[in-house]
């Protein structure tokens, strides 16, 4: 029987590379979205998807032009489940958006609008645009100390969140790219989407240590 895990997203509809990846190395997901709620009781661990930006309001700054009008909502939504997961030690996967949230969430704060946006959006799908340089507990789980991943984003971290290491940078302009928070069983985030470059088999490792990480709860 899979494992169940919480899919935390706004559109359905794009739910399905998650579903996808997750359901390859094991796991299955149960859709979470603002309008419908639910509860994290049954279920062994979160996936913070990708979608529009967190609202800069939740870490003191007004609105850029740039960024998406806020879907308070689901911010709130998604930002209080994960601290009901995070004080359960639930294993957590953030991705994209969900990474910013979760930095959010930890008292950081957001480049809105960052001066290599050019470069860091990009609608390839699963195609890579650039490469990230790993370290630590990350390079552990993807086998590598490199490894090329598309990228769709225009935001970044900017301050670090509390006990968050850093443990993904591009190379080349030192855009975070992903993190871990040591304190937790399995807390991890990464800038790219990963659920669209899973026939990488480094990609599909991350996947492969979040359900290890629900199994070992």
């Amino acid at each position: 029987m899979a494992i169940r895990v919480a899919l935390a997203t706004r559109n359905e509809d794009k739910s399905e590379p998650y579903r996808q990846a997750l359901q390859a190395a094991g796991m299955e997901a149960v859709t979470f979205d603002p309008d419908a709620g639910g509860s994290l009781e049954t279920l062994a661990g979160l996936v913070l998807t990708g979608g529009t930006d967190v609202d800069p309001a939740l870490y003191g700054a007004a609105r850029a032009p740039e960024s998406d009008d806020p879907d308070r909502p689901r911010d709130d939504f998604e930002a209080e489940l994960l601290r009901r997961a995070l004080a359960r030690d639930l294993p957590v996967l953030a991705i994209c958006r969900g990474l910013q949230l979760f930095n959010v969430v930890r008292g950081g704060t957001l480049i809105q609008h960052l001066p290599s946006t050019e470069k860091h959006k990009r609608q390839t799908g699963g195609d890579p645009v650039h490469d990230v340089l790993l370290e630590g507990r990350m390079a552990q789980v993807f086998g590598a100390a490199r490894v090329p991943v598309n990228s769709r984003h225009h935001q970044a971290i900017e301050r670090v969140g509390d006990g968050m290491d850093i443990t993904a940078r591009d190379p080349e302009d030192g855009v975070i790219e992903g993190f871990v928070m040591p304190a937790a069983k399995f807390a991890m985030g990464v800038q790219w989407h990963p659920e669209n470059m899973v026939d990488d088999e480094r990609q599909g490792r991350l996947f492969a240590a979040f359900a290890a990480a629900l199994v070992a709860r």
